[in-house]
């Protein structure tokens, strides 16, 4: 199979596939590192969560823009758009003065990777044959992974001894040359849409799904009613969800549906557990962050792994098996994790924080093969762009809830994220059975 996606006819392609989505990871994980120097040298901290909102909320719009314009007239023209979008933010934020000036920017990266995404998934499934989806799928986790384990070294090492400016700059070049990767593909392939027009009311649905997403983390500190403020925010942001996804998706009806809710489960309890992992070990065990920081590490390598695992089982393994087996996994991991952490068994924490990545990283590429082949041809941006907005949501809700839990009891703060992404792991789990059919009509 790795022949085959880097045959001479497919490796200009796979190379630009897997550089463009890690340099998106890099600027989604990455510049956690050079955030606080920029916000110390902008004088900007109250702005600080923002910059992080800002790229995940304006990433809704160019998710549902992408897969409307990809279904309606191929994935070219919107790939080339999101770069062009991505790279003027990155020169934005790179150049920034002051901090609204780099929240600004932060915003135009996050339209620009959201666009990015959903093109490049209508891509892998105009250009790589059906059975090499699971592993082109897992060379774009493994993008996605490579940025924890270097990105905040590298964008350390370059704000120290650069400047936190070139954390955005100096990517530019590398930008311009993955997408030049892409640029043959595009051309000697034609790349017809067959879908609908866009529909002007599902941005406005994903507009207001972006503002209630970049309000989540804010309200949530403001006196007295922000834990009240957050919870009226996630309701507000569910409901302009909804018109954005399958029908049928927050009941996880079988097929697509139930594949796009599982993603979106899978997303909040690996991003709260992943959250709250290094700060228990520090704060109840008190690790030395750098030891922590190494346990957290474990998690992305094994997901890595798992990733490549459920690669060379196309073929023999059907989606819905994989993600059976990586929802199994991560549950238990998930239950290990909030036992160990409890009783301060640190071998535990780390065999269940393994099996948790083992299993998403399982699940996660699997996910994304089942969304293609449960898509009609004319429907896979629309249907790449609800997956990549579940992912975005699934985080941000379960997040925002582990701080609701947090604001109204802060000594059950780890128990309830724990418990939070070990619910959230049974509920895959129950849903896994359900990711399996042809594409539904709508």
């Amino acid at each position: 199979m790795s022949d085959g996606v880097f045959s001479p006819a497919l490796r200009l392609t796979t190379v630009g596939v897997f550089a463009l989505g890690f340099l998106i990871a890099f600027e989604a994980l990455a510049v956690t590192t050079a955030m606080p120097l920029a916000a110390r040298d902008l004088d900007g901290t109250a702005l600080y969560a923002l910059t992080f909102s800002a790229f995940a909320a304006t990433g809704v719009i160019g998710n549902v823009a992408a897969g409307a314009w990809s279904d309606r007239g191929g994935p070219a023209r919107p790939l080339l758009v999101g770069v062009g979008l991505f790279a003027a933010g990155l020169v934005v934020s790179g150049t920034a003065l002051t901090m609204p000036v780099l929240v600004v920017g932060r915003g135009l990266q996050g339209l620009g990777a959201g666009a990015i995404g959903v093109a490049l998934y209508v891509l892998v499934a105009r250009v790589y044959p059906e059975a090499m989806h699971p592993r082109v799928f897992a060379l774009l986790a493994a993008a996605w992974v490579l940025p924890s384990l270097i990105g905040p070294f590298a964008a350390g090492a370059v704000s120290t001894w650069l400047s936190w400016h070139w954390v955005f700059l100096g990517i530019l070049p590398l930008v311009a040359a993955a997408t030049a990767l892409l640029v043959p593909s595009l051309r000697a392939r034609p790349m017809p849409g067959t879908g609908e027009r866009i529909a002007r009311v599902r941005i406005v649905w994903a507009t207001a799904a972006a503002a209630a997403l970049l309000v989540l983390r804010p309200v949530l500190d403001v006196p007295v009613v922000g834990p009240a403020l957050a919870v009226l925010a996630a309701v507000a942001a569910v409901l302009a969800l909804r018109p954005l996804l399958p029908r049928g998706t927050l009941r996880a009806v079988r097929g697509l549906p139930a594949v796009i809710a599982a993603r979106a489960m899978f997303s909040g309890g690996f991003a709260v557990a992943d959250a709250y992992l290094p700060y228990s070990l520090i704060a109840l065990r008190d690790l030395p962050p750098v030891v922590a920081g190494g346990i957290a590490t474990v998690g992305a390598v094994s997901w890595a792994t798992g990733s490549e695992l459920q690669s060379r089982l196309a073929g023999r393994a059907s989606d819905r098996r994989c993600i059976g087996i990586g929802s199994a996994s991560f549950l238990t991991g998930a239950v290990l994790v909030g036992v160990g952490t409890g009783i301060g068994w640190i071998p535990v924490v780390i065999v269940g924080w393994l099996l948790a990545g083992l299993g998403i990283g399982t699940a996660y590429p699997r996910l994304s093969t089942a969304t293609l082949s449960l898509s009609a041809p004319e429907e896979r941006g629309r249907s790449s762009a609800a997956l990549q907005i579940g992912d975005g949501f699934g985080s941000g809700l379960a997040l925002t809830l582990a701080g609701v839990v947090t604001a109204f009891a802060p000594d059950a703060q780890f128990v309830g994220a724990f418990g939070l992404a070990a619910a959230l792991g049974l509920l895959v789990v129950l849903t896994a059975p359900r990711t399996a059919e042809r594409p539904l009509s709508r």
